[in-house]
């Protein structure tokens, strides 16, 4: 029974994933170019002021979200919302069924221990904050070294125009300082920058992106950002921790009131989930940050100051050259998003689990009939 549930799980992971991630994509899209942007800090008399980097969007500090799909949509057409969606979906689906799977063998192993300690005298049979940290740690852990590749090319093509665009701009600077060096005559200048703005970009897609990571880095580019991916396991952890232990609470006191009757309902799991997203981003974003950086093409900062070769690296250029506030960029469009995708998702979740369930007994039912 134990295995059935954990298929059912995993199965329904992965359907409510894919549901959250469709409704929710431009929202990420938009999130990663916003992560992905540098704005370096100057100095004045008043000291460390931010100075946005130039790059045809507007950052996150100038303008909202909505602001910034349009501009998206202005620039690259619908297109540039779900640059990635496929691989993002397979990567969804990879992710819940891969977590949920796990997270569900290890959840009942906790359970059926709890219920053991019990019987030896130890604890009240159920499991602590302790253990569901655990279970979501491990589960996590394997998703990450499982679908990092994924979310590598994902990323590569959320920010594949934003790179051009960079290196757009630096292709026009090397004009300007040349022609500025040269006897180039204005003419000229305009006509070679009129060459550039006139140039479309090539296509690029998911085998584009795959080829485009393993000549900068070979397989190892595949797991750009794994380590804090990793670090970030502790995200799912609070969430769940959050999660089931609130469901707990909710059922025991549903239980108190009503003589038994545990039932939560879809909304209740909505809002529940909800707070325990929103919990787990805020305390979880400046890896988020770091690892998006990491995993996208590295001419999108510019000089080399911009550009990381670690998680260190990058972690001490953002301190240094950006500030701390460098490390929440985009945190309000990465709230919004991740707080909605994970309430659609658990309230999908445990709709598909039931109905899965009930699918299995009726099946069940009818092959022990005929039997």
């Amino acid at each position: 029974m134990s295995e059935s549930n954990a298929i059912a799980n995993g199965l329904a992971g992965a359907g409510g994933g894919i549901i959250a991630q469709i409704i929710t994509y431009p929202l990420q899209a938009v999130n990663t170019r916003q992560q992905t942007e540098r704005t370096l800090l100057k100095k004045n008399k008043q000291g460390l002021l931010p100075q946005s980097s130039s790059n045809g969007i507007a950052t996150a500090s100038s303008s909202g979200v909505f602001l910034q799909i349009f501009q998206v949509i202005g620039n690259e057409g619908w297109g540039g919302l779900y640059s990635g969606l496929k691989p993002s979906l397979l990567g969804t689906a990879a992710s819940q069924g891969i977590y949920y799977f796990f997270y569900q063998i290890f959840k009942n192993k906790a359970v059926a221990i709890a219920a053991a300690r019990k019987v030896k005298g130890h604890g009240d049979g159920t499991v602590g904050m302790s253990g569901w940290l655990i279970v979501a740690a491990i589960a996590g852990s394997l998703n990450v070294l499982f679908t990092n590749p994924i979310w590598v090319l994902v990323t590569r093509m959320q920010t594949h125009m934003q790179a051009e665009r960079k290196i757009m701009d630096e292709k026009k600077e090397a004009l300007r300082k040349a022609a500025s060096e040269s006897n180039l005559s204005g003419s000229t200048l305009e006509d070679k920058l009129a060459d550039l703005n006139s140039s479309k970009p090539r296509p690029f897609g998911t085998v584009h992106a795959a080829n485009e990571v393993y000549n900068e880095a070979g397989i190892v580019g595949f797991w750009k950002g794994v380590i804090p991916a990793l670090i970030m396991v502790c995200n799912p952890s609070i969430q769940f921790m959050i999660y089931e232990s609130s469901l707990k609470h909710l059922r025991e006191k549903r239980s108190a009131k009503k003589q038994g009757d545990t039932t939560i309902t879809a909304l209740e799991v909505f809002l529940v989930g909800a707070i325990a997203k929103l919990g787990a981003t805020v305390a979880t974003y400046p890896l988020q940050v770091v690892k998006s950086r990491l995993q996208a093409k590295q001419e999108i900062g510019g000089n080399n100051s911009l550009r990381y070769s670690g998680t260190f690296d990058a972690i001490f250029k953002m301190i240094r050259y950006e500030g701390f506030r460098g490390f929440y960029k985009g945190m309000s469009t990465k709230i919004v998003q991740s707080v909605f995708a994970a309430s659609v998702l658990f309230m999908i979740k445990e709709e598909l689990v039931k109905a899965i369930m009930v699918l299995a007994n009726k099946r069940k039912k009818v092959v022990l009939k005929y039997e």
